[in-house]
């Protein structure tokens, strides 16, 4: 558990989560702007070409989320080492937060977030909706763990797990469209 053990800790647990969400916004900026900073390399493909790639991206991620195909997602199975938590709690919850917000720290089971950066590559948009939208990653892994601390039960773990289907099923059509109106309105 990233969370120091309870009130006799050193660090209290809203501290550590402060700190861990501001890495994971931290994290999904940075993989943003670069995503950002490359999306100039789709640039001189055609629009049509763009159009096409960002909907069989996207249609082939929503295709994954249903289980009509089969796709390994690009994963670092390393972990965090329990001396960066236990040494410096606030500094590891940093480091952690800001690796996880790259989305390169951990396996991401769900195909939206590899749709969404494969989409911004392509869609070649601005720096501000590019960078917000890496941002908005962050705070999405962020609310989570809000919200898990805030429960503070372990039930909230189990109701998660039977929403989950359908949340990533209505993830994947929400930004399969998203894209859609993104390269429509782009070209």
């Amino acid at each position: 558990m990233l969370f120091s053990p309870g009130w006799r800790a050193p660090v209290r647990q809203g501290q550590v989560l402060a700190v861990f969400s501001v890495g994971l916004l931290l994290g999904g900026t940075l993989t943003a702007t670069v995503l950002w900073l490359l999306s100039g390399l789709a640039a001189p493909l055609p629009g049509a070409v763009r159009t096409g790639l960002l909907i069989a991206v996207a249609a082939l991620g929503v295709a994954r989320e249903a289980g009509w195909v089969r796709i390994p997602m690009p994963q670092n199975a390393r972990q965090i080492p329990q001396e960066v938590l236990r040494a410096r709690i606030r500094r590891g919850a940093l480091q952690f937060g800001f690796e996880l917000g790259t989305g390169v720290r951990t396996f991401v089971s769900a195909s939206a977030p590899y749709v969404v950066a494969l989409g911004l590559l392509l869609a070649h948009q601005g720096p501000v909706p590019t960078i917000l939208t890496g941002t908005g990653f962050g705070v999405g892994r962020a609310a989570t763990a809000a919200a898990r601390y805030a429960s503070r039960h372990d039930e909230w773990d189990d109701r998660r797990v039977t929403r989950m289907p359908f949340l990533t099923n209505a993830i994947g059509v929400t930004v399969l469209i998203a894209l859609v109106l993104l390269s429509v309105r782009g070209t």
